[in-house]
């Protein structure tokens, strides 16, 4: 891998990352009636675990940066609750493909609260792609009282928002120079220690393959994260950040050959291209801005 440029391993990081997320939205459907609370303790756990073996394994600081520990504490609580809201989605839709795809509505998202939090600006151009992308995402919700799934792809919208605003949060700590390792750990504690009481007081018992499906996704979540994060740090986002929405596809691939041959609706891939297409456009919008600004 060391012959290669900092780009295309950029790019491999980020399918790994894609992959490894749908790994985890298999594993989540696949696990059953287990509570979400539940879901999640697992899927930081495990996290928690490896990320704790990173640190100590490169003798690194558990302490945050300088001025940090505020921004890991918004960053941690609406990340949680991006990772509920996708959970249940997840859980809960017939087609997990419909789960991710509002899930990948949080890049949108992280311009608008980058634009409000952090006071960058937000071009007329990128303002319509975020406005034409919430249409596509309706296609999917179709907010309408006769969708038995309504609350579910609201929870899963919500949780797009949620994840967001969590990017903002540590792009910031990024830029005050925060160890990516440690915004993992800090992120992985502050969630077992928000849902270990509800295991200790309602804990549902597990057959053994649940167990393994719920270690499975501790591990696919962290290969997620790790692979993200190792991804921007091989490129910039304007160069690779597109590739993260392969995992829509892996997610529908998995979806069909292992969830009980999972098919969206007509409405879902009109609302997929659409999320999709603005998606591409704002890769491409970016990288020329960039350009032209280097000139």
């Amino acid at each position: 891998m060391s012959r290669l440029s900092n780009r295309s391993k950029g790019v491999i990081c980020i399918l790994l990352s894609a992959l490894c997320f749908s790994g985890m939205s298999s594993f989540i459907n696949l696990s059953g009636d287990v509570p979400v609370f539940q879901k999640v303790f697992f899927r930081n756990l495990v996290a928690l675990i490896i990320a704790s073996t990173a640190l100590l394994k490169n003798k690194e600081s558990f302490k945050p940066a300088k001025g940090c520990l505020p921004y890991h504490l918004i960053r941690s609580g609406v990340g949680l609750m991006g990772v509920f809201g996708n959970f249940y989605a997840t859980t809960k839709m017939a087609s997990t493909a419909d789960a991710a795809i509002l899930n990948k509505m949080s890049p949108f998202f992280t311009l608008i609260f980058s634009a409000i939090f952090l006071k960058e600006r937000v071009k007329p151009r990128q303002a319509a792609a975020i406005a034409v992308a919430f249409v596509g995402a309706m296609f999917v919700i179709k907010p309408t009282l006769s969708n038995v799934e309504l609350i579910p792809s609201i929870c899963g919208f919500a949780g797009g928002i949620a994840a967001g605003a969590a990017y903002t949060a540590v792009r910031h700590m990024g830029n005050k120079g925060e160890n990516g390792r440690f915004t993992v750990f800090f992120f992985s504690m502050f969630s077992c220690l928000f849902t270990v009481p509800y295991l200790i007081f309602d804990f549902h018992p597990m057959t053994k393959e649940q167990w393994i499906y719920l270690l499975m996704v501790g591990l696919c979540a962290a290969g997620g994260q790790f692979s993200i994060t190792a991804a921007y740090t091989f490129a910039p986002s304007r160069e690779i950040s597109i590739y993260d929405y392969s995992n829509v596809i892996f997610t529908a691939i998995s979806g069909y050959f292992f969830l009980g041959g999972q098919v969206p609706d007509a409405l879902s891939f009109v609302g997929y291209f659409i999320i999709c297409a603005m998606a591409v456009w704002m890769f491409l919008y970016n990288k020329k801005e960039h350009s032209l600004d280097n000139r």
